[in-house]
């Protein structure tokens, strides 16, 4: 029988391309994978055609047969169509194998060739599809693929319910897809098995919707995209076709108004609003136009028939009312946007002209004023301003930047403020919003005008810090904003202090940015600039910090002296943020877990996003260095989703989940965001950050088991730090990871003399963890030397010394080692204390690493001791390879070896191969030989 298979799908169909529906994915494939059937359901655009045909695609392989319909709503009246579609090839290889009476009523429904109809032939015809399937499945796995279930002929729907309802345990699955406004999708499950799994698909996110644009190659503002979103509700075809519409336009829409709908969405509405009395038209402006339209706010606009007006849009579904309040809510955000988009100007201007005096929030009040008005009004301008500072001070930069831009288009020219100085203002409030594309093209076409030195350097800042951690992309900038900065201390010190952190991320030179901090901070203390100044010594605290210089403590309390700006207060650059660091990095959890949670609060109420993001993954990290792995990989989940949402920290977000998900989650997801981050920080060319998601790979290979990998990253990250002149290790913990690799893949030596420079820094720092962690490591290399006794009292120490410091996991680590190193003896060196340790801290990873060794069973306790004539035989061998050619000789297998010297199988291997070629022989069984022959003497 040939197979179906002329559904073949192109590339962008094929599941990890789908953007936003990994859980979806995963709960169609468990129902898949098991025989079950799929009904995949949700409104028109959702992308569940996008779905199905990925999800055909990838299972289709794995059918012997794939049956295919897709119905219209024009050919839905047509019988026996849909039937046609699925049976009509395949119906010649099986008619020879049914009764006569049913391949009669069969043909003949198929063909269109004589009168059957399920009056006439039903029973006939309703047999005949159940044993063209069960046929078909006889000889192989069916699949049955129909997209559009909502316009199946109802003679189809008849047939394939009965057949479907009956097939039994016959291995036919049918993958649907099915257009529904709610929950209504009962009806059409009569069409499927019994046991079928409906899934619904609802909206995307907003990081969603900047995804598949960015996908589709439409080149827009981040702030565009956030319009996208609420104007398409997270329907991916709506959002596709606005960025279609919005990439083409020469003309973008003004700050405040709705997105123009393309002409390809406004047919979904129109017809509808079309219905509409003009006095129920003009009420639906009004509420098109408001930002929180109510019936009290229309009644207040002038609309004195709003109740009657709006109930005549809810039944033609434009509307839907809310039940339990005044709100008038629109069935989709897209039918506002294509009312409005479709309203005269004049209309339009009308309309926010009654809300301008009806509305009762200042700002909106302000807002519709500015779009009632044209042309330049210095009042108008005026009251923008102050509803900009309003927004401002109620932590919505983002309002206060479309406010700022509405403000300086009303503005004429040779008022103070000038319109240039209103959009600086609209840039830095778009910063603080996480908003960096407009940021960086408000500020970019305000130096096309201005030439005074302060707002050209004002400008220049914005550039700089909308580029983020991608300093190297503007590295031009920094010699014409020192040359516009002249010999003006303030502007100097503003430039100083950006220059310190180029020294930073781009220079890798903590050094170089330290000195060009503490001249800025002398620069602006100069000027009187306490801002920048608080800014500048903030950021050479950190950079002290970070280099184990001891000053360090001392720049952080010149930082934190009054007077405090309450803008830097809660940056995340800021003097809060620099002690936090030093607070986590000297082992002070308690204090640091409240200093992050009050940023964290103080952020949130200014509505700072870059800053959220940067103390929501502060929080993350103190929660995992104290072992709650659970509560910091929800943690540092919400940071990654708030960082790519806004396009801000998205490297630092993925390295911090990354080390999250290695210790409480995923192993695998683990891996891939450290590569992530990896990405990031060489696309950015910091190396830094470099550094940071490297050892965040590193923890994740060795986790993993990979420890020839952890090696390879984490030997990456010791070359980058010495560079970069970083002299604490507890910047980034990874010496503790890199020496137990090390040892796991046979290079002891190596990992004695990193345990040897690290401890000396970690003493001169008083790094308390540190110093244990890297004891726990050398316990480790102990062992390997057969010294086992005194490694498990090394360990037993380490233990109760990270459980004083409330380093959770880290306990819970040196348990399991000890276990691994004394197995099968009772209290608290057994699997079972490690067990109770990782299951307290939440840690899924290193449960299942305790799970595979209580499977592979006790280990041998003792050391590899070579016998005397043993010993001759192996003299001139190195300590490692005698230790693996004596458990040869013992006649252990390469994976008990690699157990007993907490080694890998590799390095086992590896050694043997060094053996070999020493002692001049071939194979295991010579060792084994040379011994027999040795003890004969």
């Amino acid at each position: 029988m040939t197979v179906r298979r002329d559904f073949q799908e192109p590339s962008r169909c094929r599941p990890e391309l789908v953007i936003g529906r990994e859980d979806l994915f995963g709960a169609a494939r468990e129902q898949l994978g098991r025989g079950g059937s799929v009904l995949l359901h949700g409104p028109a655009g959702i992308g569940k055609s996008t779905v199905l045909r990925a999800l055909a695609a990838e299972y289709g392989r794995t059918a012997r047969t794939v049956l295919r319909c897709s119905a219209t709503e024009s050919e839905s009246h047509l019988p026996f169509l849909a039937l046609a579609d699925l049976l009509g090839l395949v119906l010649h290889e099986v008619s020879d194998r049914l009764p006569a009476a049913q391949r009669t009523a069969l043909e003949s429904a198929l063909t269109g060739r004589g009168e059957s109809s399920l009056q006439r032939d039903g029973l006939a015809l309703r047999l005949a599809v159940l044993s063209v399937l069960r046929t078909l499945a006889a000889e192989g796995p069916v699949l049955i693929v129909a997209d559009d279930l909502q316009w199946l002929d109802s003679a189809s729907a008849e047939l394939l319910g009965f057949a479907a309802r009956r097939l039994g345990d016959f291995p036919v699955q049918l993958l649907c897809a099915v257009r529904t406004e709610g929950q209504e999708y009962d009806r059409h499950l009569r069409a499927t098995p019994p046991d079928t799994l409906a899934l619904r698909l609802g909206p995307l996110t907003r990081a969603q919707v900047s995804a598949l644009v960015d996908q589709s190659g439409y080149a827009l503002p981040r702030s565009t995209v956030r319009d996208i979103h609420r104007t398409s509700g997270g329907n991916p075809l709506f959002a596709l076709e606005l960025g279609r519409a919005l990439a083409e336009s020469a003309t973008p829409p003004r700050p405040g108004e709705p997105l123009p709908v393309p002409t390809s969405l406004r047919a979904l509405v129109l017809s509808r609003l079309e219905m509409l009395s003009a006095e129920a038209r003009d009420t639906l402006l009004v509420a098109s136009a408001g930002a929180r339209p109510t019936l009290a706010l229309l009644h207040a606009a002038g609309r004195e028939n709003a109740e009657a007006e709006t109930a005549q849009a809810a039944a033609l579904g434009l509307l839907a009312t809310e039940p339990e309040g005044p709100a008038v809510r629109f069935a989709h955000p897209l039918i506002s946007a294509a009312l409005y988009a479709e309203a005269p100007a004049q209309s339009r201007r009308a309309a926010h002209a009654a809300l301008s005096t009806a509305a009762f929030d200042p700002i909106e009040r302000a807002r519709h004023l500015a779009l009632a008005t044209t042309g330049t009004d210095p009042d108008v301008a005026a009251r923008l301003g102050e509803a900009a500072a309003l927004a401002r001070d109620r932590g919505a930069p983002s309002v206060a930047a479309s406010l700022g831009l509405l403000a300086a288009r009303h503005t004429p020219v040779g008022m103070v403020p000038s319109p240039d100085v209103r959009r600086l203002q609209a840039a830095e409030d778009a910063l603080t919003a996480g908003e960096m594309d407009l940021a960086r093209d408000i500020a970019r076409d305000v130096l096309t005008r201005v030439t005074a030195s302060g707002e050209r350097v004002r400008a220049w800042m914005v550039v700089i810090e909308a580029a983020g951690q991608a300093l190297g992309e503007v590295d031009a900038v920094f010699p014409q904003a020192l040359a516009d900065a002249g010999d003006d201390p303030r502007l100097l010190a503003q430039v100083h202090y950006q220059l310190a952190w180029r020294g930073l991320m781009v220079e890798g030179d903590f050094a170089e940015a330290r000195q060009e901090a503490e001249h800025a901070a002398g620069l602006a203390a100069r000027a009187g600039d306490r801002r920048t100044e608080l800014l500048a010594l903030s950021f050479q605290a950190q950079s002290e910090t970070l280099m184990g210089h001891p000053d360090a403590p001392a720049t952080i309390k010149r930082a934190l002296r009054e007077p405090q700006d309450p803008q830097v207060a809660c940056h995340h650059n800021g003097a809060g943020a620099a002690r936090f660091r030093w607070l986590i990095m000297s082992d002070q959890l308690p204090e640091a877990r409240a200093t992050a949670t009050g940023l964290l609060r103080e952020a949130r109420r200014r509505g700072v996003v870059e800053s959220e993001v940067h103390f929501v993954r502060f929080v993350a990290e103190t929660e995992l260095r104290s072992g709650h792995c659970g509560r910091a990989l929800d943690l540092a989940r919400e940071a990654l989703r708030l960082a790519r949402d806004c396009g801000i920290a998205e490297g630092a977000s993925a390295m911090l989940t990354s080390l999250a998900e290695a210790s409480g989650g995923d192993t695998g997801r683990a891996l891939e965001l450290a590569r992530e981050a990896v990405g990031h920080a060489e696309e950015d060319g910091d190396p830094v950050y470099l550094s940071r998601a490297l050892a965040a790979l590193g923890h994740a290979q060795l986790v993993a088991r990979d420890a020839p990998g952890a090696v390879r990253s984490l030997r990456r990250v010791r070359q980058l730090e010495e560079g970069l002149g970083v002299t604490d290790p507890a910047r980034g913990r990874w010496h503790g990871d890199l020496a137990e690799a090390l040892v796991l893949v046979g290079e002891p030596g190596e990992a004695q003399e990193l345990i040897d420079v690290t401890r000396e820094q970690a003493l001169r720092l008083g790094r308390e963890s540190v110093l244990a962690v890297v004891d726990r490591a050398e316990a480790l290399v102990r062992a390997t030397r057969g010294e086992l006794e005194a490694a498990a009292a090394q360990l037993t120490s380490v233990q109760d010394r990270l459980a004083k410091l409330g380093y959770g996991l880290e306990e819970a680590r040196a348990a399991f080692l000890l276990a691994r190193l004394r197995p099968g003896r009772p209290g608290p060196t057994s699997y079972d204390e490690a067990e109770r340790l990782f299951r307290r801290c939440r840690a899924l990873p290193w449960l299942k690493q305790v799970e595979a060794a209580l499977a592979a069973g006790p280990a041998e306790t003792a050391g590899p001791v070579p016998a005397p004539a043993e010993a001759d035989a192996l003299e001139g061998l190195a300590s490692m390879e005698r230790q693996v050619a004596a458990l040869v000789m013992e006649g252990k297998t390469n994976r008990e070896i690699a157990g007993r010297l907490f080694i890998s199988v590799k390095t086992v291997e590896a050694t043997l191969t060094r053996v070999y070629r020493k002692l001049g022989i071939r194979s295991r069984v010579d060792i084994v030989r040379l011994a027999a022959g040795r003890h004969a003497k």
